[in-house]
């Protein structure tokens, strides 16, 4: 499966590291310069800097060669256009997006984002039913 991630903080890099150990081809978009060398020194060729939200940086990426795209920035707003653009401009065909505030989770599902994915709400949760399993 060919799987583009955007965003190489703590939860893209293990997600492409554990992508890339099932066999998967992976392209991990990291937008600061910096952490992308860092990244790079890891995963090697498999980096990509770049602005993920541009279309030149997902044409670049062979966006509209994806299966699926992930798209996991530090901010809502940067994740839902990520999205977007690799559904609208290169027909992407399932896209994922991490969503910082649980409250925009039905704004995401709304505008055709496939997969939203609050890591608050999966953790709580999971809570719950733990805490359920106690009473």
């Amino acid at each position: 499966m060919h799987i583009i991630i955007v965003g190489g903080g703590k939860v893209g890099f293990d997600l492409a590291t554990l992508l890339l150990a099932e066999g998967n081809k992976v392209l991990l978009i990291e937008k600061d310069e910096i952490k992308a060398a860092e990244l790079a020194i890891e995963f090697g060729a498999v980096i990509q800097q770049g602005n993920g939200s541009c279309v030149r940086t997902l044409k670049d990426g062979e966006a509209d060669r994806a299966d699926v795209l992930v798209a996991l920035t530090g901010t809502d707003e940067a994740n839902l256009v990520i999205c977007q653009v690799a559904k609208s401009v290169f027909n992407c065909r399932k896209t994922i997006a991490g969503v910082n505030n649980p409250k925009n989770i039905s704004i995401f599902s709304s505008l055709g984002i496939d997969v939203p994915v609050s890591t608050t709400r999966l953790i709580s949760s999971l809570i719950q039913e733990q805490v359920k399993g106690e009473k």
